[in-house]
């Protein structure tokens, strides 16, 4: 099992390759790696026999003569794979293996991750040993259901500090909420997985999910990894393969936006697409200089590997092309809380015909210093956007935007199956259907008003639809959500 494990891991490490557009594991060597495997086996039971009086089964410790054979074993999973005669991934492709040109991309990859993951004060992951981390078959996990490696940073080493117009800097004081504001609390709650073992980071750090190889390697390119397609906001055209069920409210000087949104696991039908539920805070024109910020829940498999439902951020000033990220992925938003981890899982999730579990999101703009604030939960401060990073929105946005977004790739050459949302029609209703209430917006005043005038619009409402309403008590609200591919969508 110590062979397997260190096989996989140099195997998925050394050896990759790019199918289509997409980097992936090069696992299926299977001429010269069953050779290898077998090489390997008995090695570790001869190791086994040797050892089995000292070795205890049950603890992460690595004997002396394990360490021994490690140097060999890397020997032979590096070695065999590469003499190994292509694949059948391979013969897909139709490309050939250039070891020195992959391993560029691995030291390009590599470089990258010393910038975005900075040292941390303290790790929280799914194991407590480094041991776990080269083989994992040998201990259970102790930390974040989802996997995740939670570093906590110090503050001021964080991505956004990059920036040189942050360098020496520290971050800001919190700024004054929007009048009308009446938060329950300023205790985080628990919504992450992360935090459910009762592990935090200390004052003076911020947590920040660690990027991984992996996690570059699934993008189409190290320069578009944590980005998002380019694509135009504007409503009356899908043919990107971005739809979307929104409301939305234009027309004005809108200083900010706030909502509740109730988290779902929707399904996404391949790695290539994604779900989404966010606010937008647009402005500019809807060529090459719209600026945005964006936050909500995402499934995005590409992005993190797996189907949860992640908080997630995003900005650009210039409509998706060189600037913005996900999260802290490059240098922009400045994290201030020590308890919110930005791309992490959220927990719970709600139900279809059981409990419904929303997070309250508020984006606005600080009118002491400029920047843009966001609160996730009751009353929780995660950071900001400095004013400098962007153009039109150093004044204010002109659009607000609510609602759910997909990607449909269709890779049947149907329409995706991809759930927005609950995966249910708008007109089912509470404990069916995903929503929005307590739509507000930030005025100049700094207050929070009501929508008025807010418009609906889906790109393919026998897909995916929405349903705007108001009441006394959600206020400004809608459903929204669908399917995808059924029988009125092809």
């Amino acid at each position: 099992m110590v062979a397997l494990c260190w096989m996989d891991l140099v195997g998925g490490v050394l050896h990759w390759t790019k199918i289509g557009s997409t980097w992936s594991y090069f696992h299926d060597h299977r001429r010269r790696q069953h050779q290898c495997k077998q090489a390997e086996r008995v090695l570790v039971e001869e190791t086994r026999r040797s050892n089995s009086s000292n070795m205890d089964s049950s603890s992460c410790k690595i004997s002396p003569i394990i360490s021994s054979f490690v140097f060999f074993l890397f020997l032979i999973s590096s070695v065999c794979p590469v003499l190994a005669s292509q694949s059948d991934t391979f013969h897909q492709s139709n490309q050939t293996f250039r070891p020195e040109k992959e391993l560029k991309k691995l030291k390009m990859i590599r470089a990258h991750l010393m910038k975005i993951n900075k040292p941390a004060v303290k790790t929280i992951q799914a194991s407590s040993t480094t041991f776990h981390l080269l083989f994992p078959c040998f201990c259970p996990d102790f930390g974040s259901p989802d996997g995740d490696i939670i570093d906590c940073v110090a503050t001021h080493q964080q991505p956004a500090f990059d920036h040189p117009l942050l360098k020496g800097k520290k971050p800001l004081d919190p700024p004054e909420r929007p009048k009308g504001h009446n938060p329950k609390g300023m205790v985080s709650e628990d919504y992450q997985m992360w935090s459910i073992s009762g592990e935090s980071c200390p004052e003076g750090t911020v947590p920040i999910r660690r990027t991984t190889e992996q996690d570059v390697m699934r993008a189409s390119s190290l320069r578009r990894f944590g980005r998002k397609i380019r694509r135009p906001i504007r409503r009356d055209s899908s043919s990107n393969g971005h739809e979307h069920a929104v409301g939305y409210v234009t027309g004005d000087q809108y200083y900010g936006a706030k909502a509740s949104i109730n988290v779902w696991a929707p399904r996404v039908a391949n790695q290539y697409e994604f779900s989404l539920s966010q606010m937008w805070v647009i402005s500019g024109s809807f060529g090459d200089d719209l600026n945005t910020i964006e936050a909500g829940w995402q499934v995005s498999p590409e992005l993190y590997g797996d189907n949860y439902p992640r908080f997630f951020t995003y900005w650009t000033t210039d409509a998706y092309q060189a600037t913005g990220c996900y999260n802290l992925l490059c240098s922009g938003f400045v994290q201030t809380n020590n308890r919110i981890a930005i791309g992490a899982a959220i927990s719970p999730t709600s139900s279809y015909r059981g409990g419904q579990f929303d997070i309250s999101l508020l984006v606005w703009k600080d009118p002491k210093h400029g920047n843009w604030w966001l609160e996730f939960g009751s009353g929780v401060l995660v950071g900001y956007w400095p004013s400098f990073l962007f153009t039109h929105l150093r004044d204010h946005a002109t659009m607000v935007q609510y609602g759910g977004e997909v990607v449909n790739s269709r890779p049947t050459g149907y329409h995706t199956s991809t759930q927005m949302g609950s995966g249910h029609f708008a007109g089912e209703g509470f404990g069916k259907a995903s929503y929005f209430r307590n739509l507000q917006v930030v005025d100049w005043d700094n207050s929070l008003i009501p929508l008025s005038n807010m418009r609906v619009l889906a790109d393919h409402p026998n897909c995916y639809d929405i349903r705007g309403g108001i009441n006394n008590v959600w206020g400004n609200y809608f459903y929204y959500g669908g399917p995808g591919r059924n029988g009125r969508c092809a």
